[in-house]
């Protein structure tokens, strides 16, 4: 999206997981309580406050943003605020994007083990030490299942309640066929774009146009298909992330 004219990308501002976390975390009877400054009595008030706080963040990090352009919020690991962010934001368009718990877990788990990328992320150096995800694989799966879950949960219930342009979207439909998704996308949120110019951003971005030498094993671009938890995860793991995601996307993915 952010190859299309008129469209720029705001890459994670994580602005979410700064209010989500922090309103999670609070217990239900500080959130009732007036003197809390995001309580549920004031909410009207700190609400046009976060507002602001996203907009004016938006204003200086994104400078030249034209009156008419779109600004594309991707937001996955602040996603746990989505509720306070739609509230807040109620004219915005809203893409949820879903994926297998399975593959996502598979996924983190390659990237977080000794060399992965998220080394080299975290200012590591893709050092080849030993980590949590490679000690105890198995309790990592669980503590990232319950991430999962949780961020998902949260940008669902944003979902549900959002009244404005929106649109849920499988990963692997995305994956499957990625330029008429596209257009049911843009199609849905009621926003025109040129079929071209968005052939030629499908194709820029597709599986085939990454150099080879960026792609495999530890690094961010993995395996570009769906489904590769099945050799990644063991049959506990698999059922493991099953256990704790799917009552919430029940009908999306059916368990192994």
């Amino acid at each position: 999206m952010g190859d299309l004219k008129g469209h720029r990308v705001w890459e994670e501002p994580m602005v979410g997981q700064l209010f989500g976390e922090f309103y999670a975390r609070t217990p239900a009877a500080n959130r009732r309580m007036a003197d809390f400054v995001m309580g549920d009595p004031i909410r009207k008030g700190w609400t046009k406050s976060v507002r602001n706080f996203v907009l004016d963040g938006a204003d200086y990090s994104q400078p030249g943003l034209g009156a008419e352009d779109y600004l594309i919020v991707k937001e996955p690991n602040g996603s746990v605020g989505a509720p306070i962010l739609m509230e807040a934001l109620p004219e915005a368009r809203m893409i949820l994007l879903i994926r297998d718990p399975r593959d996502v877990v598979a996924s983190v788990l390659d990237a977080a083990r000794g060399g992965g990328w998220l080394q080299d992320w975290r200012g590591r150096s893709k050092s080849r030490r030993e980590t949590s995800a490679d000690r105890n694989p198995d309790r990592f799966v669980r503590r990232r299942a319950r991430t999962y879950r949780h961020g998902v949960r949260n940008a669902m219930r944003a979902y549900k309640k959002h009244k404005g342009p929106k649109i849920l979207v499988r990963y692997e439909d995305l994956l499957a066929d990625t330029a008429k998704t596209m257009k049911s996308i843009y199609a849905t949120l009621g926003i025109v774009v040129d079929d071209e110019e968005l052939a030629r951003a499908v194709a820029k971005h597709s599986w085939e146009s990454i150099p080879e030498e960026e792609k495999g094993s530890g690094k961010f671009y993995r395996k570009g298909t769906s489904g590769g938890w099945r050799e990644d995860l063991t049959p506990e793991q698999a059922a493991l992330v099953e256990r704790i995601t799917g009552p919430l996307l029940e009908g999306l993915y059916p368990p192994s």
